[in-house]
């Protein structure tokens, strides 16, 4: 082999290294975990239904809750399952992601909210109510 046989064959070996490090990297770089903090607010409830609350009541306050949800501006987003409860003998939960402070109050302090609770608050027997953002 001549001289320049041999460089360009070492460029191609030292290419195909440097491709197959490349693509190693960029592999381990894209499984990374990443996530995000997002400013808006969850409000997650967990609530036990009183004895003899049918799923016909339940499925009322279901309902109530996602039209509330449709008319209240700044509610972004509404989980109604869960799929694990603590502590377990909790009955049902659901979350509400609200865009802001401003809008997780304006739901507490709304009429709409008021009357979805003046139906809901009697069927159930006791609720965990919490409240999480990011600094």
């Amino acid at each position: 082999m001549t001289g320049t046989k041999r460089i360009t064959r070492a460029a191609r070996i030292l290419a195909g290294l440097l491709l197959a490090a490349a693509l190693f990297a960029g592999g381990y770089v894209a499984g990374q975990n990443r996530f995000g903090q997002p400013k808006t607010i969850i409000h997650l409830v967990e609530v036990k239904w009183n004895p003899g609350v049918s799923q016909a009541q339940q499925q009322q306050v279901i309902s109530g809750l996602k039209q509330m949800a449709a008319h209240l501006p700044g509610i972004k987003n509404i989980w109604v399952k869960a799929d694990r409860l603590e502590p377990r003998d909790m009955s049902w939960a659901y979350a509400i992601e609200f865009r802001d402070r401003d809008a997780a109050d304006a739901y507490a302090e709304s009429p709409l909210h008021d009357e979805w609770e003046r139906q809901y608050v009697p069927l159930r027997f006791a609720s965990l109510s919490v409240q999480v953002t990011n600094p």
